[in-house]
């Protein structure tokens, strides 16, 4: 199992860990017997499939480098939430983090390039766009902030609509909901541009705010919806699919940098590895989830999602991110998704 920590512990030693990272030039590190210990933040549970599959990226790592890459995986928001996280994985005070696309593009704009509303017709088309044209414009720019991305990113999967007060059937249901979006640009973009009353707030704070009504619904994966026990504070759940999320892994680049080569292949490539089983779980758990949060209380609806794209191309949303995506960028997308707007 990866070392569990406390947070006490980790504040601790954070300071001293970031103040030792460049004292070993590269060359030398692995001769002189260096240790790197990686601190890895997650917003999700220790049960939800990708910390699980961290978990065992950190297995590996441990054991391909006998022990001198250590994992630490810290869940729940031990270590802050997503806003603080990236932060401290900027300043170097923790090392790692995984972070949705869609919270990754307030520092890097062009991360939310596949939360284009209706974008892909399944995550297969995703995947294949991140790893693909889409992500070989992507993965730089997250470079050009100070930040090292794992190759290939990880699956959070379809976001769903959830309400406290009424199913959403149509794009008019939305006008005038009090829904959370994550704090991120282009998640408030697309349901001001369905007419929603939407706010931002940090997932950390959603379920009270859900179950005092500060707002009356949520958008997330079932994944997420089950795991964060959603259900107990929501009444319906709309099957959207109205925007694709991916997980990025991101490493602070100074402490990356001053890794030997060896050592960043063995944790490139456990995450990478781990990458490809953590999809498929991940795609499997949304496709399996209805069943069991009905009988917690949900009750599904399937929308008309036309009426969504229809109000998305009236209100400007295709052309305005396009514009802000530059013509690179949109082409990439489009050779996945299709024509949009």
């Amino acid at each position: 199992m990866s070392t569990t920590i406390t947070r006490k512990q980790f504040l601790v030693g954070a300071a001293a860990a970031v103040g030792a990272a460049g004292l070993v030039p590269r060359s030398s590190a692995r001769a002189a017997g260096r240790r790197y210990v990686i601190k890895f933040g997650v917003d999700l549970p220790a049960d939800h499939p990708t910390t699980q599959h961290l978990s065992a990226a950190a297995e590996q790592i441990k054991s391909a480098s006998k022990g001198d890459v250590e994992v630490q995986v810290f869940p729940s928001n031990q270590l802050g939430d997503d806003t603080h996280m990236l932060a401290n994985v900027r300043s170097g005070a923790i090392q790692m983090m995984g972070i949705g696309d869609n919270i990754l593009a307030t520092l890097v704009p062009s991360a939310a390039i596949d939360n284009i509303g209706f974008a892909f017709k399944d995550s297969k088309t995703a995947w294949s766009a991140l790893d693909g044209a889409v992500g070989e414009i992507v993965r730089p720019d997250i470079e050009k902030v100070g930040l090292y991305p794992m190759p290939r990113i990880w699956d959070e999967g379809f976001r769903e609509i959830t309400s406290s007060t009424k199913p959403i059937k149509t794009a008019d249901d939305l006008h005038g909901f009090k829904i959370r979006v994550p704090p991120s640009p282009i998640s408030l973009s697309l349901f001001k541009s369905l007419g929603a009353a939407a706010v931002t707030l940090n997932v950390a704070e959603l379920y009270t705010a859900l179950q005092t009504h500060v707002v009356d619904g949520q958008e997330n994966p079932l994944s997420v919806i089950e795991t964060q026990k959603f259900y107990q504070v929501q009444k319906y759940c709309s099957l959207s699919n109205h925007m694709w999320v991916g997980y990025w892994l991101i490493v602070n680049g100074d402490f990356w940098k001053g890794m030997p080569a060896d050592y960043q292949k063995i944790v490139s490539d456990a995450f990478d590895t781990q990458a490809l089983s953590q999809r498929t779980a991940s795609e499997s758990l949304n496709g399996s989830l209805q069943s069991k949060l009905t009988s917690q209380g949900l009750t599904f609806v399937t929308p008309e999602t036309g009426s969504f794209r229809e109000a998305l191309v009236k209100s400007g949303f295709y052309k305005t991110w396009q514009d802000k995506f530059g013509p690179p960028l949109w082409s990439a997308l489009e050779k996945y998704s299709g024509a949009l707007g």
